[in-house]
């Protein structure tokens, strides 16, 4: 086995990069370089971890460790007080293809969960619509059609094409939005066509409806 500052020199070109690496992502990520001869930890950047150089890497000496990929991850890891950790490890390569140690770089991911979380409270509606406020609100009611039907078909007003805009305005009309005088104005400008298109692809769906209850194929 080489002396400790002979594997710490042959180590020490990926320094400047785990370094780097570090800076960042400071704070929010630990950087650690693994010596696999010692399985040892030879330098570690931003330590949340409260390890030290020095420390045991419990990598084990395992073989197939060894043997397997060059890179490992992302994979999860678990901080000392629960929270999430998105970590990735390389092995560390001499010029001749000596492996010599892993560079591993462990993402905190607690405030970005924290963050989502919150996000999440304020975007997700605690109850449904009340029934009786909106009873009457024949605008809403066609804006949250309009909503279902994109999602359920993962789409978006943009990519709608023809046949799209032709189901979407049969499922408006199938739930009675159309009865209102002023329905399919407002449908054109929030699909972004004219009304003459939103009457003539009305009357396209209302076609095509009858040709299937008559056992037609659809034109």
């Amino acid at each position: 086995m080489k002396p400790k500052a002979a594997r710490e020199a042959a180590l020490a070109p990926y320094f400047p990069v785990a370094a780097a690496v570090a800076v960042l992502l400071q704070p929010h990520a630990e950087v650690v370089i693994h010596d696999i001869a010692t399985d040892r930890i030879v330098r570690i950047w931003n330590a949340f971890s409260k390890r030290r150089p020095g420390d045991p890497s419990y990598l084990g000496h395992d073989p197939d460790l060894l043997a397997a990929a060059d890179t490992y991850g992302p994979y999860e890891k678990a901080h000392d007080d629960g929270s999430r950790l998105k970590s990735v490890s390389a092995v560390l390569k001499s010029a001749a293809g000596e492996k010599l140690g892993f560079l591993c770089i462990n993402l905190d991911l607690s405030k970005l969960d924290a963050a989502v979380a919150l996000l999440s409270a304020f975007g997700m509606p605690a109850a449904q619509p009340p029934e009786p406020l909106f009873r009457h609100d024949w605008r809403e009611r066609i804006n949250l059609e309009i909503r279902a039907f994109l999602q359920d078909h993962g789409t978006s007003l943009k990519a709608l094409d023809r046949n799209d805009r032709m189901a979407l305005l049969a499922s408006l009309e199938a739930k009675g939005l159309f009865e209102t005088r002023n329905a399919a104005p407002f449908v054109a400008e929030t699909l972004g066509i004219s009304r003459a298109s939103v009457y003539g692809l009305l009357a396209a769906a209302r076609e095509t409806s009858r040709d299937i209850r008559k056992g037609k194929r659809p034109s």
